[in-house]
C-alpha cells in the first residue's frame, strides 16, 4: 500500500518537533558541592568546648586538621573533650607538658580516618592515632556492642554517647574526659632528673678542698716554737761554755 504525500508531511512534522524538544529539555543537574569542612563551626555549635579550642588555637593544631580535612580522602575521626573534662584533670597537669607534648596530646584525640559509631566497634585494637611516629604506635582501644562504644588509654576509659557530626569527611564525638596516653602520663614515662643545686655542691667542694689541705696557721705556729727552741737551746750551750 502506497504512502501518501500527505501521512510523509505529518511523520516528517512530528519527528522534527521531537528532536527540537529533546534539545531544549534542561540538563540533569551536577551534584552539589559540599564544599570545605569546617571544624571550628562544628565545636563552637556544640557550645562547650573552649578550653580544647584554645588549645588547638596555641599550638596550631587547627591549622593541620583544616588542611588534612581539604586534602585527605580518608578523611578524619576526632574526640572532643568537654570544657568539664578539662577541669576534672589534676591541676598543673597541662601546664606541666612542654609545647610539643601538648600537640602529641591533642593528635592522640585524632584518627587518620572517618569512623561512625558502628565501625568503631569493627576496628582491630590498637587503632593509632596521630600522635604516632618514631617514639611507636600511641594508640586507643575501642570497645563495646550495639550503639554503645567505649574508649580507652589504658589510663581513662570513656564512653562515647553520641556525635557533633558524623558525616564524611569528619566525625567529631564528645567525651566526658580528657583520652591521657601512657606515654606522657604514665608511671613508666621518661623524666629527667634535675641537676644538684650549684650552692650544695659549691660547699661540698669546699669543705673537701679544706679537708685535704693542711691549715696554714697550724704550720706557722709550729715553725715559731721550733725556732724559738733553737735559740733557747744555743743560749744555755754559750753559758755553760762560759761558765
Amino acid at each position: 500500500m502506497a504512502t501518501s504525500p500527505l501521512s510523509l508531511l505529518v511523520l516528517s512534522l512530528f519527528l522534527s518537533l521531537s528532536l527540537h524538544a529533546q534539545a531544549q529539555a534542561p540538563a540533569a543537574p551536577a551534584p552539589a558541592s559540599s564544599g570545605p569542612v569546617n571544624f571550628t563551626a562544628v565545636l563552637e555549635k556544640g557550645g562547650q568546648f573552649v578550653t580544647f579550642m584554645r588549645l588547638l588555637n596555641k599550638t596550631q593544631t587547627f591549622n593541620q586538621i583544616e588542611n588534612q580535612l581539604n586534602s585527605s580522602s580518608e578523611g578524619m575521626t576526632i574526640f572532643a573533650p568537654t570544657d568539664n573534662a578539662f577541669n576534672n584533670l589534676k591541676a598543673g597537669a597541662l601546664n606541666g607538658l612542654s609545647q610539643q607534648q601538648q600537640v602529641q596530646l591533642l593528635q592522640y584525640h585524632m584518627l587518620s580516618k572517618f569512623y561512625s559509631l558502628s565501625n568503631l566497634l569493627l576496628v582491630s585494637n590498637p587503632v593509632s592515632t596521630q600522635a604516632s611516629g618514631h617514639e611507636g604506635v600511641w594508640g586507643l582501644n575501642f570497645t563495646g556492642q550495639s550503639s554503645q562504644v567505649n574508649v580507652s588509654t589504658g589510663l581513662v576509659e570513656v564512653q562515647i554517647n553520641n556525635a557533633l557530626r558524623q558525616d564524611f569527611p569528619l566525625a567529631v564525638y564528645p567525651i566526658d574526659k580528657v583520652l591521657l596516653p601512657e606515654e606522657l602520663f604514665g608511671v613508666n614515662r621518661t623524666i629527667a632528673s634535675p641537676p644538684p643545686p650549684a650552692t650544695s655542691s659549691g660547699k661540698s667542694n669546699s669543705s673537701e678542698t679544706a679537708a685535704a689541705e693542711p691549715s696554714p696557721g697550724k704550720n706557722s705556729a709550729g715553725g715559731r716554737n721550733v725556732a724559738l727552741g733553737s735559740i733557747v737551746g744555743l743560749g744555755l750551750v754559750c753559758m755553760g761554755i762560759i761558765s
